[in-house]
């Protein structure tokens, strides 16, 4: 019946049997009427109405019976022909023009396929079977036996097909993309790009495949010559090709380097650059001789950008920098490098810079902006850029390695810019981290450190003829790297070795002025972060060794060196008081270097330690200590350093203000006797002549503290005195000669404008004695009217009486005319002892003088001389009893007191005061 079939009913039935996919009898209908059912129509019928679902292997030999034109022998096959059977030939006519069959071209497929029907027909039915069933992964299956007979398929398989199907299907099947084959073969090249790495190094774990997304989805997508143009010369490269999908590919590889290096060093290490790629089972693809070396090299200039942007500061982020350059000296075939590690032991020095004006400040934005340009020097494949980034890596390694975290673009900043005082506070935070991670007693740390600092500088290069150097440290000059690293060694106690570098070496890099400086400085550094007041401990421990470490640059003779010695010694001795200058705050050798008046701390110590003044010499050590250790007169430092360490008056006056410290201390403490006792030993000797006029002048301590004292009152809280000696036996009186002891010293050395305060309080003072005097002369009379003793007398003997002052005869007449009535008695040896101790407590009547000149003040204006004529008379009365002490007593008491009298109130109305030699002449007279 087939045989008499007309052509519409044979088109009919042949897609009936489409429909149905009964390929086998659609095949031997086509083999029986192959000049109606040619190969076009055939295929437009598969096209058209055989099942996108169909898998492609029922339908495989079929076309390739029709690309080869050799149809298979078939049996005659069951065909059912009843479908057309009953049809006339115009009704199947009108069918048949029904039909629609698709035509086999399709115009978004650009594949260059020569108008061949079964290359048409595989593309369509490939996008028919991609956009209706989604079953692309069935295509390879489809077109895999046809990639020799069309070269266009094949170009179009691994370009497009290839890296989607991988992409959706093999790599990310849970993450695919939205796209059908000709929607992404439509995409612009950039978003092609994106579509295919949108999952490439997302996950952590992932990164281990990121080579294979590269090699598997990249490189065969460039394989498309459509991809690719052909650009002038003169235009964005020099190489003649240009790929806009491979531009986007390495902007990709940068922004990974900047936001997750680990992808792009990943990416790096796994994968080698355009020829290395998989084209799985269709490896029969190659990209041009042009092509390549443009993709080389434009990847090797992309991974030398990458190197730069790594963010990290971190050892593994910059092994992973070097990676990449190692990676970009493998493509361009230079020799290997040795890693960090070996680079930061050997320390050579880097080639191809000598005298190349790479590192020039204008180059520091082609670390950040341009850098896949061709005119970006930094990232340009070369020797001299790729030795460049080593050095800069190393540099970052070095410094992130000792502890100072160091990215490669700072480090290209510091070589870039060439700022100074940008590279010498790196510097010296550099040699201050060193020291912080310093282990104890390994000397070859400090070596092998100190090498790498000064390797920075200029990356073992010497210097150019101009004296140029070439480091991201070139600016800053040797002499202060190695001060920096003579201070560290001191702070971390590397003492033989600071001496075998600095000064015992044959080739000092340093001159023997500036070691000395940096010693002083470091001891003096130790000194104020010291904690502990001691000198056997802590900072100042450290203080004093630092100073003794260096004998033949740090002498004893050394001023600086004294007044250290002078520091520390003062220092020490606060240690022994307990001393709070804040509250809750215990006292720290740097407070006595800073503070604005360091003597008074001594006054704190008084204060908090009590009985302390009783210490007094250690207390004037301390100051004399802190007078030549330079803490009093900061502001003649220079004047200092020249002149001897000792400056007398400062001394002086250092040890009157301590002393008169003590003596408040003493009163405040109601230790009278203390204090007296300070008075008369020390105020009154350094207030002789021998003291010059500046530090009478400046001295507002000691009088103060004498005229204190001289105010004090015995109270019951005062301190008894542990010995009499030969004064009074009355403790009023007693206390009341020596409070005019006081005041006459406070007289002798106060200035003029005080003395009249004080002529006050000494005249108060004196009728309190006279008073008391005369209250104890009285009660002894009463009790020598009294005694019944045989042999008893009631008068002071005539000795005694020779020594009052006419002042005192009239004050007292009735122990004068007792006196005389027991002149003419007999006298025993006990009444005689009585009598001279009695006598002995009356010998400071003549201070009455003192009241009269003191109390007539018009008197002693108009007659100046008075008050020193007036003590004559005693004088000579004290020249006729020479063995007799307690009359010496009371001339050198009433000499003194009158002649500041005379001295003082002769000022005060502009008379001079008189002569040494002419008093001395009186009391000759």
């Amino acid at each position: 019946m087939s045989l008499v079939l007309s052509p519409p009913k044979l088109v009919l039935l042949a897609v009936h049997l489409a429909i149905h996919a009964d390929i086998e009898s659609l095949a031997f209908l086509a083999s029986r009427h192959a000049t109606v059912l040619r190969k076009d129509l055939v295929l437009r019928v598969l096209l058209t109405y055989l099942p996108e679902t169909v898998r492609s292997g029922d339908y495989l030999a079929f076309l390739e019976e029709l690309s080869t034109g050799e149809p298979i022998d078939r049996e005659a096959e069951n065909i059912d022909y009843s479908i057309v059977e009953n049809l006339s030939d115009e009704d199947a006519a009108k069918k048949v023009r029904k039909l629609h069959l698709l035509p086999l071209a399709r115009k978004d497929i650009t594949v260059e396929t020569d108008d061949d029907p079964l290359a048409l027909f595989l593309l369509h039915r490939a996008h028919r079977v991609d956009e209706e069933a989604g079953l692309l992964n069935q295509l390879p299956e489809l077109l895999g036996p046809f990639i020799q007979y069309a070269p266009g398929i094949r170009v179009w398989m691994v370009s497009t097909l290839l890296p989607l199907l991988r992409r959706n299907y093999e790599y990310y099947p849970t993450e695919s993309v939205p796209y059908t084959l000709a929607e992404f073969q439509g995409l612009p090249d950039g978003a092609a790009i994106d579509a295919l790495l949108s999952q490439t190094g997302v996950q952590s774990e992932d990164y281990s495949l990121i080579g294979r997304d590269l090699r598997g989805m990249l490189v065969p997508w460039l394989h498309d010559d459509a991809r690719w143009k052909r650009v002038e010369e003169s235009e964005s490269t020099d190489e003649g090709v240009y790929s806009a999908g491979w531009e986007r590919f390495l902007e990709w590889l940068l922004s990974k380097s900047s936001s997750s290096w680990r992808v792009a060093v990943a990416a790096v290490e796994q994968w080698g650059g355009a020829v290395d790629v998989d084209l799985g089972e269709y490896d029969v693809v190659w990209l041009s001789e042009q092509q390549q070396q443009h993709l080389d090299r434009r990847y090797a200039r992309a991974i030398m950008a990458c190197a730069y942007l790594v963010p990290e500061a971190s050892i593994e982020a910059l092994e992973g920098a070097h990676q990449m350059l190692r990676k970009v000296m493998d493509l361009l075939g230079q020799d290997d490098m040795m890693s960090l590690r070996e680079g930061a032991d050997t320390l050579s020095a880097v080639a191809h810079l000598e005298r190349d004006g790479i590192l020039n400040h204008k180059n520091t934005a082609f670390m950040r902006d341009d850098l896949l340009k061709d005119s970006n020097p930094l990232t340009k494949p070369s020797r001299k850029s790729t030795h460049l980034l080593h050095a800069l890596i190393l540099s970052a390694f070095i410094l992130t390695h000792s502890g100072l975290p160091c990215t490669i673009k700072r480090a290209g900043d510091l070589a870039f810019i060439q700022d100074e005082r940008d590279q010498k506070a790196e510097v010296v935070q550099l040699i201050h981290t060193l020291a912080d991670k310093a282990p104890n007693n390994d000397e070859t740390y400090w070596v092998k450190a100190r090498n790498e600092v000064l390797w920075l500088r200029n990356w073992g290069i010497a210097p150019t003829p101009e004296g140029k150097v070439m480091g991201i440290f070139a600016k800053v000059k040797p002499e202060v790297i190695e001060t920096e690293i003579l201070r560290a060694l001191l702070s971390s106690g590397r003492y033989s070795l600071a001496r075998s570098l600095y000064e015992d070496a044959a080739d000092k890099p340093l001159s023997p002025q500036i070691v000395q400086e940096t010693i002083v400085a470091v001891a003096l550094n130790a000194y104020d972060n010291a904690s502990n007041p001691s000198r056997a401990r802590g900072g100042l421990k450290k203080c004093d060794e630092i100073i003794n470490a260096f004998p033949q640059t740090i002498q004893s003779s050394l001023p600086e060196r004294r007044r250290i010695d002078s520091l520390l010694k003062a220092t020490h001795a606060l240690s022994e008081y307990r001393l709070v200058l804040r509250q809750g705050e215990p006292f720290s050798p740097i407070v006595l270097r800073v503070h604005s008046d360091p003597i008074s701390i001594i006054g704190r110590v008084l204060e908090q330690n009590p009985k302390s003044y009783t210490r007094i010499q250690d207390l004037l050590d301390v100051g004399t200590n802190m007078v030549r250790a330079g803490l009093v007169d900061r502001n003649n430092k220079k004047a200092a350093a020249a002149q001897p360490v000792e400056d007398g008056q400062q001394v002086d006056a250092a040890r009157q203000r301590i002393t008169a410290m003590c003596i408040e201390a003493a009163l405040k403490e109601d230790d009278f006797e203390t204090a007296y006792s300070y008075i008369v030993n020390r105020l009154g000797g350094g207030a002789d002549a021998s003291t010059s006029s500046t530090v009478k002048v400046d001295d507002d301590w000691s009088w103060r503290a004498a005229l204190q004292a001289g105010q004090y009152i015995r109270s019951a809280r005062t301190v008894r005195p542990t010995h009499l000696g030969n004064a009074s036996g009355n403790p009023d009186i007693r206390h009341l000669e020596q409070r005019i002891d006081c005041l006459a010293t406070a007289l002798r050395i106060a200035p003029p404008s005080q003395l009249q305060e004080i002529l006050k309080t000494f005249r108060r003072c004196e009728e309190q004695l006279d008073s008391a005097l005369k209250e104890d002369a009285a009660r002894e009379e009463d009790i020598d009217v009294h005694s019944g003793m045989p042999g008893g007398f009631d008068a002071a003997p005539a000795t005694a009486r020779s020594h009052r002052s006419s002042g005192e005869r009239q004050a007292r007449p009735s122990a004068t005319a007792a006196s005389k009535v027991g002149d003419d008695a007999p006298m025993s040896l006990f009444d005689l002892s009585r009598a001279t101790a009695r006598a002995a407590t009356r010998n400071f009547t003549a201070l009455s003088t003192l009241q009269q000149s003191a109390g007539g003040g018009g008197a002693a204006a108009t007659a100046p001389a008075q008050p020193a004529a007036s003590g004559s008379a005693p004088d000579s009365e004290w020249d006729g009893h020479d063995d007799h002490p307690r009359a010496r007593k009371r001339d050198q008491l009433r000499e003194a007191a009158m002649g500041t009298l005379t001295s003082g109130v002769g000022w005060l109305i502009g008379a001079p005061a008189p002569a040494p030699n002419q008093s001395q002449a009186q009391r000759d007279d």
